[in-house]
């Protein structure tokens, strides 16, 4: 009806000069075009009004038969069943979504995405596995030779840690003397150094249920340490990337880890001349040395990527660590209060190999400097180029 009243009044309008005239002959001219519009305008509106019916039904009978389209293609969302398919008037119900990558096929209830480092017993209840759950690791690197020292080092972390070794000699069963070690996680690989085992082992995922995790060399004594004081230090003074300060030695590379003894940490110090291009940069502040580090739970999934995986050593991660925490020097500094001794023994460099009449330590420290020169290209290649997206974006 609204089509042939818009027809109508098309005409109408086209004809209203026709009308206007008092002409007979004009007027019976326009009656007649309106009523042939008028004719024309009710088949249309029938002819429409057929086909739709014709269109429906032909639509109810493969609906019917085949069910409802496919509205769902995504693999994480299960199909809805039959009785909701062919449910009338109500969409279809996605039973459930499933987030994690690689779990797709399985429902979202049952998948288990992350893991975690606690040892659990061959009998009983699951649930009755784990009194307490440890808060903290702490990973050496260590060869048997060492283990005196190691063993004097456990005794200052309580049952809240979980300790792990890396076996870089494959001596690992004669670990089986000490008590503590029975309850410790092995790790053996020959001749590998911490950073290896690190990027391997220490996943992010994997370490997700600890606060702090602590990485620290085979050769440091602990006289003057205490795990629990530690913490509580760290978490007064809101620090991410840490570590205990280190007894005064002439052989102590940087100013920044030697201990001061007026204060209960510090993040920033005065280097030699030409060791600091800045004094707001690493080594005079938001450095620690990566020999005895300890990261926040999130400070180390930034860390963990920051890690090179064919470098090794992890020479010069230790001007970088400040990339992984905002701001740095705030969130970077040695803890004074709690500190450490640096044996040097050098346990690592044993573990090369002699080429050509060099001891094998001199192999291992080139390596060293090698590593070092590559990870700065790598750092300076990447800040470059995120530069370039910056400016482009």
């Amino acid at each position: 009806m609204f089509m042939l009243n818009a027809e109508l009044n098309r005409h109408n309008s086209a004809c209203r000069p026709y009308m206007a005239c008092k002409s007979f002959l004009s007027k019976q001219r326009c009656l007649h075009i309106a009523s042939g519009l008028k004719t024309n305008g009710a088949l249309k509106f029938l002819m429409a009004t057929f086909i739709g019916i014709l269109l429906g039904v032909y639509i109810g009978i493969i609906s019917t038969k085949y069910g409802y389209p496919r509205l769902f293609t995504s693999d994480t969302v299960q199909r809805p069943s039959q009785e909701i398919r062919h449910a009338k008037c109500k969409p279809p119900k996605v039973l459930f979504r499933n987030y994690s990558q690689d779990a797709e096929l399985l429902p979202s209830k049952l998948v288990v995405p992350q893991t975690d480092l606690y040892m659990r017993r061959l009998w009983g209840k699951p649930e009755e596995d784990l009194p307490i759950q440890p808060k903290y690791l702490i990973a050496f690197t260590v060869g048997f030779d060492q283990s005196e020292i190691i063993n004097a080092a456990i005794s200052k972390f309580s049952e809240n840690w979980t300790i792990v070794l890396f076996h870089y000699d494959g001596r690992e069963s004669e670990w089986e003397q000490y008590e503590w070690a029975q309850r410790a996680i092995h790790v053996s690989a020959w001749k590998q150094s911490k950073w290896w085992f690190a990027k391997r082992f220490l996943h992010p995922d994997v370490v997700r249920p600890y606060e702090y995790i602590f990485l620290w060399d085979e050769d440091l004594g602990l006289d003057n340490f205490d795990g629990e004081k530690y913490i509580e230090l760290v978490k007064k003074h809101d620090l991410e990337i840490s570590q205990p300060a280190l007894e005064h030695s002439r052989k102590l590379t940087w100013r920044m880890t030697m201990r001061r003894s007026n204060s209960e940490v510090h993040r920033e110090t005065t280097e030699s001349s030409g060791r600091c291009t800045d004094r707001h940069k690493p080594p005079c502040m938001g450095f620690v040395e990566i020999m005895a580090p300890v990261f926040s739970n999130a400070a180390w999934r930034c860390v963990w990527h920051l890690i090179q995986n064919d470098l090794i050593h992890g020479w010069g991660l230790d001007f970088e660590l400040g990339r992984c925490v905002k701001p740095p020097f705030k969130k970077v500094g040695v803890v004074d209060a709690q500190w450490i001794v640096h044996r040097f023994i050098p346990s690592l460099g044993a573990q090369g190999e002699a080429v050509n009449g060099r001891a094998p330590w001199e192999g291992v420290r080139e390596r060293c400097m090698y590593e070092w020169t590559i990870f700065h290209k790598r750092l300076t290649d990447a800040d470059e180029a995120a530069q370039r997206e910056n400016t482009e974006g």
